[in-house]
């Protein structure tokens, strides 16, 4: 709701729902996902002219004339965008001659601070983070930082096993991460400019993909033996075997491929720990503290605006945390089978909640807090709703089974 009387409602298959009587009566308003089927997953009123929403397949939304229109801003491919080259043949084409083919990740809530402020966040699958400060004219990319590194693998002139000393460093690594399931591994080959003119010859790549392709192989093999499941391990600049293709349409593909693998210090296998967890809910206290609730009892937390953020495992229950909510008081995560997780220090520690909270076994989905007030709902599983007077200490159960 922008104020006591407008807002929207978002939902399956592109629905768009507006009211201008404070929710008594709802008119549908078309769309341009409504025709392509997108499911839309959270709304955001700025004002009663301005609003954003956010869904699947990179879906972005945004009006300033109350939803008569809604400008599509989503998340698109272009021919150097990463996921191009598994991309159909027919969606290549449709990219390379200006069609829209879209990012497939889901972008799950949308929050912006009240005015004056202008600020924005959109989170999403895969660590996807954006934050505004135009109120959603212009996004910029969240980064979610870790503090674990380590060094290249670094290879020699044509040599396709990597050296003995390699081998401990990583199964120490893979240690430090096993437990942490929103942590992953991203691999990423690169090769000197020596070896791209020695096995790249008359335009023909195969040799050096050979070499890249082994290379690669025994670094996720020592990864995998330590422990780490293929799931959690991504490969980055795999050699494009299908590369003929792409010159039929792009005869600058291969150099474009080469460019980007190629490294002045050196071959070697860069290995990085990436934080890229499933994220649902984003909050803000103020202009620079936030909280982001995820899989795996994590929460992300930022203190500079949503620029950077760092993961704090609020449980050690991996189970989701699919809301969070900012009281005067607290903050408060709550997910599955009845985990709940409250912080006072920003997000910067979080614990069990106290005895004021009633024994919940069922999914809690939601949680929304009134402005500048102790009132909140919780709502969950199976009809559940839960009431709080006092900014989240005490919760009374008020519909749901044994209510």
């Amino acid at each position: 709701m922008a104020d006591d009387r407008n807002g929207w409602a978002v939902g399956q298959t592109g629905t768009i729902l507006r009211t201008e009587n404070a929710g008594e009566t709802w008119v549908r308003q078309p769309n341009l996902k409504v025709e392509e089927g997108v499911h839309l997953f959270s709304v955001h009123a700025i004002d009663a002219q301005t609003a954003l929403a956010v869904g699947e397949w990179g879906t972005r939304l945004y009006t300033d004339d109350g939803g008569t229109t809604w400008q599509d801003r989503s998340l698109t491919i272009s021919p150097e965008h990463p996921q191009f080259v598994w991309l159909v043949p027919v969606e290549q084409e449709k990219v390379r001659s200006g069609g829209k083919v879209y990012e497939d990740v889901g972008l799950n809530d949308v929050y912006c601070r009240p005015a004056p402020s202008q600020t924005c966040w959109i989170v999403g699958e895969f660590g996807y983070i954006f934050y505004s400060e135009d109120r959603g004219t212009t996004w910029s990319r969240g980064a979610v930082k870790g503090d674990i590194r380590v060094d290249p693998v670094l290879f020699g002139f044509d040599q396709l096993e990597p050296g003995p000393d390699v081998e401990a460093p990583l199964r120490e690594l893979v240690d430090k991460i096993v437990d942490q399931a929103h942590l992953k591994l991203e691999i990423e080959p690169v090769v000197s400019p020596r070896e791209i003119a020695a096995f790249v010859q008359d335009g023909a790549p195969e040799e050096l993909f050979d070499i890249i392709e082994a290379r690669v192989a025994a670094v996720r093999t020592i990864v995998e033996d330590a422990g780490l499941l293929s799931d959690r391990i991504r490969i980055l600049g795999s050699p494009p075997w299908d590369y003929e293709d792409f010159l039929e349409y792009d005869d600058q593909f291969l150099d474009r491929y080469l460019d980007g693998r190629s490294s002045e210090t050196g071959s070697a296998i860069l290995v990085r720990v990436a934080q890229n967890p499933y994220l649902f809910t984003v909050r803000f206290r103020d202009e620079e503290r936030g909280v982001v609730s995820s899989l795996g009892g994590l929460v992300l937390r930022s203190t500079d605006g949503g620029q950077t953020w760092e993961g704090v495992q609020a449980s050690q229950v991996k189970q989701a945390l699919f809301a969070v909510s900012l009281t005067p008081w607290r903050s408060i995560a709550i997910g599955e089978k009845g985990l709940v997780r409250t912080s006072v220090d920003d997000g910067a520690s979080w614990g069990p909640p106290g005895d004021g909270f009633p024994p919940i076994f069922t999914f809690m989905r939601d949680m929304d807090f009134a402005p500048e007030s102790g009132v909140g709902f919780i709502v969950g599983q199976e009809g559940l709703v839960l009431r709080s007077n006092d900014g989240g200490e005490t919760w009374e159960k008020v519909l749901g089974r044994e209510a």
